[in-house]
């Protein structure tokens, strides 16, 4: 299944759209929101699914120069994403519900824990975390990684493709 197709499959499911009926379709429902895969490999982009398709990941983060490297505008309340699988199919319809920037070194226990990686606690949150944004603090010319200004990001799981789950 492609995007398109999984797109308007999920709006449908997850109630996007619903004025269509009324008012006729609108680039909002009818152009596919933004499709992405968690991690640095189709490996962790399986494993990371797999905990949101399960309800234990409901969070991800970022570094902030990652969007401004690419010109793209920050996550947004309200926004919708396709996420991807290791093999670029897509599996779930998310919706944007918090999203905040802080210093690595301010990242607390709740949101570690709503990433529902690994121990879900802050200590491991930051060791696996620290060496991901190690090259992105180098880039930026920041002394250290605990100063790299990081997009905390809340999602909700909308809708997800039946059978997507790998685990």
């Amino acid at each position: 299944m492609d995007v398109t197709e999984f797109w308007a499959l999920a709006r449908a499911h997850a109630g996007v759209g619903r004025v269509s009926v009324v008012t006729g379709e609108t680039s909002t429902s009818a152009v596919a929101p933004p499709a992405w895969a968690f991690g640095a490999d189709a490996a962790q982009a399986d494993r990371l699914l797999d905990l949101v398709l399960a309800g234990r990941k409901t969070a991800t983060a970022s570094a902030a120069s990652d969007y401004a490297e690419a010109d793209e505008p920050l996550p947004a309340v309200g926004d919708l994403s396709i996420l991807l699988d290791g093999a670029g199919e897509p599996r779930a319809l998310i919706r944007t519900t918090r999203v905040q920037v802080v210093p690595f070194a301010a990242v607390d226990a709740e949101h570690a824990a709503a990433e529902g990686e690994g121990e879900a606690t802050l200590a491991s949150w930051r060791a696996d975390h620290a060496h991901f944004f190690a090259a992105s603090a180098r880039a930026a010319g920041l002394a250290s990684v605990e100063e790299l200004p990081v997009v905390l990001e809340r999602f909700r799981l909308l809708h997800p493709r039946p059978g997507a789950a790998s685990a």
